[in-house]
């Protein structure tokens, strides 16, 4: 990234001095967990550190780093790890830690460090811990289950990220070599951000902590806010703030002396053939590679759960987790005020009770629309334009009000084996992303759309990328949608709405193993011209019948636009207000797309949102009121 003049847009450079890192202590083994019954996978002691946020700094010319600035990217992301703070400071470097301990306070406490003086902060989970224990050796001083990371690291060097399975960002200083290592989980699970400036470098699980630590000030990039409101996420690397960057998923980033030096990838779809295997060969193993996978994800030393929505995804986790656990299992769904159509929490209800699960209805209501909506958009400083962000921040919630500290989430199933109706439509003899592909929100809206025209540059960049690597449409499809929209859309939504609740979400579907085997599959056992994800209606069929699961499926979005139809002239009036959407909007422009919310909710729900998203990072309007103090304040910033 090129760097900025002077000053300018930055923040204060980080100078001056910390205390050196204190030795690693020792702590005693914990309590064997009850989790699963499948001794070799689940019920094997370890220390999890769920939720964490982390972030640092790598100073240029050998300068030390200021306390007073770590200080501050902590207590910025104290919601993602509220019980304790871990510090690392060696002269120009600083790594910052928060975590929300579990059990082993003290001796799970980060930062963690190898013999040979690597330090290691991170945020997520690494499911192979126990096996990469068993292959390193006696070499451990805590029972972490991101100790291996560090210990691999000075084993294989910037290769170490490869034996990892999980979901994690970290960062590793290495003093010997004199360098900040920054590796990103295959999928982009755990978000990790990055700036660089004349001064220094500053990476954070959150750019709104760069903002909170004084490093750079929020300036909007043009044709990030195009493609945000057209395409409901920003692609690629490059955030919507000039300036901040994503560590891509799968990607390992060198920094020396506060520059970025070399990049190394993972990919996150491996090239795999296609086998040839007949439905029951297919169900056979989907069965054995999702059960295993269900099983490291909960190995946890907490309680844990499951969003339960009473589709295909949700119902067989919940069917495999009832094979493994113990003890009934805990499981939220979402509802709307009114049983709106499409609410299928009632008969989700029904369905987790016929399994002997212990299931929660939520219901969110127009009054918790307009009272939460700025504070959901507030807690996603990456932005995405999903409405499911509601129920989704709702849940989380819920799950921690339910003492559930681990809930585990369907995201990844549709992507990897072929869920969208899209993937079926590509079934046919089509030209690869037809028109219906690249509709932009705004497409029918003639005034938006010119001022958003070119939106999908960086679309297209990506598609003809990745356009060589794979044999037919759908694959291709489901490619792109892995490789952008899970990790800078539904990923960032998860992270955020949960985190912002101190609730870790766990996607046993976005798995290693799982993804190799679904790349495995013929195109016929994940979509046909009736159904998508063929194989896991499948599968549902035989061993949880009572799911239905050839039946439609009703979705997940809130009943968003009747609630902004019921206040569809107040809203128009407070949107239009609102500087930046003033800024590309006509009053009558923006009053039409609300008079539209009941027939057409997206467009209407993507000005709000950005109008509150705006609002509160950019204008830095406290989020703690209704969406009309918020945008009203907004409207006089």
């Amino acid at each position: 990234m090129a760097e900025r003049g002077a000053l300018g847009k930055w923040g204060a450079a980080v100078y001056g001095s910390g205390p050196k890192p204190a030795s690693p202590t020792s702590s005693a083994p914990v309590a064997r967990r009850q989790t699963a019954d499948v001794p070799h996978l689940a019920d094997v002691p370890h220390q999890a550190d769920p939720m964490c946020g982390i972030a640092g700094v790598m100073m240029r010319g050998g300068r030390s780093v200021d306390r007073a600035v770590l200080d501050r990217l902590a207590a910025a992301l104290d919601h993602r790890g509220p019980d304790s703070q871990g510090f690392h400071v060696d002269g120009p470097v600083g790594l910052v830690d928060t975590r929300l301990a579990i059990v082993d306070v003290e001796g799970g406490r980060q930062p963690l460090f190898a013999p040979g003086g690597a330090a290691l902060v991170a945020n997520g989970e690494i499911y192979n811990a126990p096996e990469l224990r068993a292959e390193l050796g006696g070499v451990f001083q805590t029972l972490s289950d991101c100790e291996p990371a560090v210990h691999l690291y000075e084993r294989r060097g910037l290769d170490y990220a490869q034996a990892l399975r999980g979901m994690y960002a970290i960062a590793i200083h290495d003093p010997t070599a004199q360098r900040l290592v920054l590796s990103r989980d295959q999928f982009g699970i755990k978000p990790l951000y990055y700036l660089e400036t004349p001064e220094l470098f500053a990476f954070a699980s959150e750019p709104q902590a760069l903002f909170a630590a004084g490093l750079i000030q929020p300036e909007i990039d043009p044709a990030a806010e195009a493609e945000l409101l057209q395409l409901k996420y920003t692609s690629g690397e490059a955030t919507i703030f000039d300036g901040i960057d994503r560590v891509a998923p799968g990607e390992t980033v060198v920094v020396v002396d506060g520059v970025v030096t070399e990049r190394r990838r993972i990919p996150t779809l491996a090239d795999r053939p296609v086998e040839r295997i007949d439905l029951a060969e297919a169900l056979t193993r989907f069965e054995m590679v999702m059960t295993e996978s269900v099983a490291v994800h909960l190995r946890t030393d907490v309680p844990y759960g499951l969003f339960f929505s009473g589709g295909v995804d949700s119902s067989i986790l919940l069917k495999l987790m009832q094979r493994l656990s113990r003890t009934p299992v805990q499981a939220l769904t979402v509802g709307y005020e009114g049983r709106q159509s499409g609410d299928e929490s009632f008969t989700a209800l029904e369905l987790a009770k016929s399994v002997g699960a212990d299931c929660r209805r939520i219901e969110m209501t127009a009054g918790d629309f307009w009272t939460l909506a700025p504070r959901i958009a507030a807690a996603i400083d990456d932005p995405t334009a999903d409405p499911a962000v509601l129920p989704t921040y709702l849940l989380g919630r819920a799950a921690r009000e339910a003492g559930l500290k681990v809930t585990l989430c369907g995201e990844g199933a549709d992507e990897l084996f072929g869920g969208y109706t899209r993937y079926r439509r590509a079934r046919l003899p089509l030209p690869r992303f037809g028109d219906k592909e690249r509709r932009g929100v705004f497409e029918a809206i003639p005034a938006l759309n010119h001022r958003f025209a070119g939106w999908a540059t960086g679309f297209d960049a990506i598609e003809a990328r990745e356009t060589q690597r794979w044999p037919s449409h759908m694959a291709l499809l489901q490619a792109v949608d892995c490789i952008e929209r899970l990790p800078n859309g539904l990923l960032i939504k998860l992270d955020r709405c949960l985190m912002a609740n101190s609730v870790e979400g766990r996607t046993p579907f976005l798995d290693k193993a799982v993804a190799d085997f679904a790349l495995s599959l013929p195109p016929g056992l994940k979509a046909n011209l009736r159904f998508g994800k063929v194989l896991l209606r499948e599968w549902l069929s035989r061993a949880l019948p009572q799911a239905n699961p050839f039946a439609p499926k009703q979705g997940f979005n809130p009943p968003v636009g009747g609630w902004m139809a019921a206040q569809a002239e107040r809203l128009g009036e407070l949107a239009a207000a609102q500087p930046a959407i003033a800024e590309f909007a006509s009053f009558e422009t923006v009053r039409g797309v609300f008079e539209q919310a009941g027939q057409k909710s997206q467009p209407a729900w993507s000005l709000l949102f950005y109008a509150l998203w705006h609002s509160h990072h950019v204008l830095g309007v406290p989020a703690d009121g209704d969406i009309a103090e918020v945008l009203s304040q907004a409207s006089r910033a």
